[in-house]
């Protein structure tokens, strides 16, 4: 577990936050319904949204209010760049907001695609599963829907994410006017390998005690994206999919493949079968690699020349996560939060 200074930062964190109150829990079935204690998963950059949500159940909340709360926490911070505030632009330089939530109880998500200057898109698809008949909006409509329930706009540019897209200009083609003071030599070859799988997401899977199921994923994106592009993060079945039945799966890593494989509801239909949470993201892992065909996507040994990660957690609290690639995920449990090792399919990192 964290120290007792980090524990109080978190608390008056959450509670100077701007989430709304939640919906409150249902009250824990007796027997065999009863956890030890509410369970969360989430990706490596996750250790402490996973023990913020947890908190947040142990006091009520419900699985996917819980969840937004923790991913709130990466979302403010300018220093990840990978979700809200200081987030990797589009090719023009804007950050572009992407997150969908769902709700085990009631069976209902709420998502927001290509959302601009709103650094919290996991609240705004919380309000678009409690306020809307919809589950999906995007660009210019989710912003307008976005200031009607009076969230602020703000730059969510960083000066360190402006610097990057900036470089990221200057290195990308000969055939424009942007120039790079070295000339795309060497250096620029290494600075777009630096950049070549940089998506950035965090998933967050959450089990309350009475077994109730709920989820949340949220990102910025591809780094330098078109704009426009959505990936598999606001797409419920793809980056996050949870069934109370059952349990919780989400992804990271390059949207594109999850969305073709529909990892998330894929993940979870596999624990559905029986398979362990382990088992069913080792399975998505498969998947993900017997659909990537296309040569430019392979590296010189036919191995998918990107990384995708998938997490899992069902009703009976237990959890699990696989990779292509080697990583951590986070858990927080009766046993506290901390990072654990990935499993994986490779050892070797892409090139």
């Amino acid at each position: 577990m964290v120290d007792l200074t980090r524990r109080r930062f978190l608390q008056s964190a959450a509670a100077a936050s701007t989430f709304a109150a939640p919906v409150a829990a249902r009250a824990p079935r007796s027997g065999a319904g009863w956890l030890r204690a509410p369970v969360a998963i989430a990706s490596g950059n996750g250790l402490q949204a996973v023990e913020l949500a947890v908190q947040r159940m142990i006091e009520g909340w419900r699985p996917v209010d819980a969840a937004v709360a923790g991913v709130e926490l990466v979302e403010n911070d300018p220093n990840d760049d990978s979700v809200g505030l200081g987030g990797l632009p589009n090719e023009d330089g804007v950050v572009e907001l992407d997150a969908c939530v769902m709700d085990g109880p009631s069976g209902l998500g709420g998502a927001v695609g290509a959302l601009q200057n709103i650094k919290n898109p996991a609240q705004v698809a919380l309000k678009v599963m409690r306020h809307t008949d919809h589950v999906l909006l995007v660009g210019e409509g989710a912003l307008r829907f976005a200031r009607a329930h009076g969230f602020a706009e703000e730059n969510l540019l960083t000066e360190a994410s402006r610097k990057a897209w900036l470089e990221w200009r200057e290195k990308r083609s000969a055939r424009d006017k942007w120039v790079s003071p070295d000339e795309n030599g060497e250096h620029g070859r290494e600075w777009f390998q630096k950049y070549k799988h940089k998506t950035g997401t965090i998933h967050l899977g959450a089990i309350a005690a009475n077994g109730d199921v709920g989820s949340c994923t949220t990102t910025s994106g591809l780094a330098f994206k078109i704009p426009g592009r959505v990936g598999d993060s606001p797409l419920l079945g793809c980056g996050n999919y949870c069934d109370n039945d059952v349990g919780t799966g989400g992804a990271t890593g390059r949207g594109e493949a999850c969305i073709l494989a529909n990892g998330g509801s894929f993940v979870v239909h596999q624990m559905a079968l029986g398979k362990s949470p382990l088992d069913a993201c080792l399975e998505a892992c498969r998947r993900v690699v017997r659909l990537t065909k296309v040569k430019r996507l392979l590296d010189e040994k036919g191995r998918p020349d990107f990384q995708v990660q998938f997490y899992a957690a069902n009703k009976s609290g237990e959890t699990g996560a696989a990779a292509l690639y080697a990583g951590k995920y986070a858990v927080c449990d009766a046993a506290g939060a901390r990072l654990v090792d990935l499993a994986s399919l490779y050892d070797e990192p892409p090139r």
